[in-house]
């Protein structure tokens, strides 16, 4: 089954090349989806086609946080009742999201045919992009792992608590330790300064340079601004509610380095590789 989903896959008439990033952080509390969400929004003031996938598939957010109208979500999707085309719902700056469900238990606990679903689903996409955001869910669950081990970039977001720190850290660890992935991004975000920023990247470098083979590299410090709380209030982006704030600066200049980063053209760049590996890997996980 797994050779007949791949194979299916490598025969998509559209090869796009798509970077695909996944934003995460082990632990919930944050601020992943403020960063998706604020990136993704960044990207497309600036000409680019991006769509996030809310995958946190049993606490979806990400529209209740633009105060977007959904009637359908994945869950449609995984029934066959419509394609992901269909659900698909545009926010500011015309990016597109794949909202999730809420309150659901069972899409959290997607059995292999379901995730396989799901694959099949980003397959049949019509809709033309140039970035693919994925919000996950928080904690190191195998959907977590999945999602973000297909990526080409992972944004790990890391905040000035000594748990965001150790769970930063845990799923880290399990990605190079157990899939063999070296390179993380990461976000230091809502911090009083760049000092302390850099500080906190220092104490999460200090510790995997000591235990695990991997390469961190601090992509943005986001300070803590009360411009993101009353954009979330009304239920707004802060780079389009408050674009001078400070957060709303730093985001940007995320956004900026993500454009730049490198995607590469065998095969990790084409939306199709990033299918197989969700489908391959997630599938061969589950029988072990």
């Amino acid at each position: 089954m797994i050779e007949d989903q791949a194979s299916s896959l490598r025969r998509m008439s559209q090869s796009r090349l798509i970077k695909v990033i996944a934003v995460t952080g082990g632990k919930g509390g944050v601020g992943k989806t403020n960063v998706t969400l604020n990136t993704a929004i960044s990207m497309a003031q600036q000409g680019k086609r991006v769509m996030v996938l809310d995958a946190d598939l049993g606490l979806a957010n990400v529209d209740v946080l633009l105060g977007l109208r959904v009637e359908k979500n994945l869950s449609h999707v995984l029934s066959g009742e419509c394609t992901l085309d269909d659900v698909l719902v545009e926010g500011p700056y015309g990016i597109k999201i794949a909202p999730a469900t809420s309150g659901s238990q069972s899409m959290t606990e997607l059995t292999p045919t379901e995730h396989a679903g799901l694959i099949r689903a980003f397959s049949e996409l019509q809709s033309q992009i140039d970035v693919l955001i994925v919000d996950t869910a928080a904690g190191i669950s195998d959907m977590v792992l999945s999602f973000s081990k297909a990526a080409q970039d992972i944004l790990v977001v890391v905040c000035d608590e000594p748990t965001s720190l150790t769970d930063a850290y845990a799923l880290i660890k399990i990605l190079n330790k157990e899939h063999g992935i070296f390179r993380f991004k990461i976000v230091a975000n809502m911090v009083r300064s760049l000092r302390e920023g850099d500080e906190l990247f220092s104490k999460l470098t200090k510790v995997t340079n000591r235990f695990l083979d991997v390469a961190l590299e601090l992509v943005a410090v986001v300070p803590f601004d009360e411009n993101v709380r009353k954009s979330v209030r009304k239920q707004k982006a802060v780079v389009e509610a408050f674009p001078a704030a400070p957060a709303a600066k730093a985001i940007k200049g995320l956004a900026q380095k993500a454009i730049s980063w490198p995607i590469p053209n065998q095969p990790g760049g084409h939306l199709e590789f990033f299918l197989e590996q969700l489908v391959t890997k997630k599938t061969v996980g589950d029988d072990r």
